[in-house]
């Protein structure tokens, strides 16, 4: 007999083609020229000027940001169910809530949530 994953790996692939299959001879393919361009923000590209550096100072607050929020996301569960949980279940939440913030306070002593603007510095 076909156990249940098996199928799962059989099945999802063939319906994946299908599927694929399906938006290739079914949808409509009109290009234009803001489809075609790289930049999808409404700006024409400078000539010469793609390949420029950017900053990802931005990406590292937001991964954090996301991480903290996280925090935030297991903080309500454990604040409702803490009379069930008894003192070992408090625990477990004090040590990983000591985790998060001494990994906050590193990251605060290293400078990652300090913004500088790059391009006054002197070199």
């Amino acid at each position: 007999m076909i156990n249940s994953l098996l199928i799962l790996f059989i099945f999802v692939p063939i319906l994946v083609l299908i599927l694929l299959a399906l938006n290739l001879l079914l949808a409509v393919h009109r290009p234009d020229t803001e489809k075609l361009s790289p930049y999808e923000c409404g700006f024409t590209p400078i000539y010469g000027q793609t390949r420029s550096q950017f900053s990802v100072h931005f990406y590292i607050v937001a991964i954090l940001f996301l991480v903290f929020d996280l925090e935030i996301l297991l903080l309500y569960p454990i604040s409702v169910t803490l009379y069930q949980v008894s003192a070992y279940g408090f625990t477990i939440a004090i040590i990983f809530f000591s985790v998060l913030t001494i990994g906050f306070v590193f990251e605060l002593g290293k400078g990652v949530l300090k913004f500088t603007d790059h391009k006054s510095k002197i070199v």
